[in-house]
């Protein structure tokens, strides 16, 4: 789950912030993530989001560094940011939504995955609704 289905938007264009260290930082925490290193992602990210708290780029990079290394409640908040800062973010619908899942919260997660699934029908969405509607229905059974 550590790639985004989507292009996130560069946190640092307007240049405001600490500019160069921080702008360094981000993209130290994207390479380490992107090499299965989401605890590194993370401690490379704690100054940004400290320095960057309104961009939802970097709560969006954070949650999946969370997500990826089980922190499931840290994940949830960050997405949750995410979506406070923006609600049309489909990616953090359905990032939140794993996240629900994974802490077995599938009536909300179901929410999310609804949402992220008709805001954008792709695969990876819908396979992930049809996972928790399947687990919904089975807990009914029982």
């Amino acid at each position: 789950m550590t790639s985004a289905p989507h292009p996130q938007p560069d946190p640092f264009e307007n240049g405001s912030g600490n500019g160069d260290e921080t702008f360094r930082s981000f993209r130290q925490a994207e390479s380490l993530l992107a090499q299965g290193r989401p605890l590194d992602a993370v401690q490379a990210l704690l100054p940004v989001l400290a320095e960057r708290p309104q961009d939802a780029s970097v709560h969006l990079l954070a949650g999946r560094a969370f997500l990826d290394s089980a922190q499931l409640s840290r994940a949830e908040a960050a997405f949750t940011r995410v979506l406070e800062i923006d609600p049309a973010d489909h990616y953090a619908r359905f990032a939140l939504g794993k996240a629900l899942q994974r802490q077995g919260r599938f009536t909300e997660s179901l929410a999310q995955l609804r949402m992220a699934s008709a805001m954008d029908p792709r695969p990876e969405y819908q396979d992930a609704l049809g996972a928790v509607r399947a687990r919904i229905a089975i807990n009914e059974q029982e």
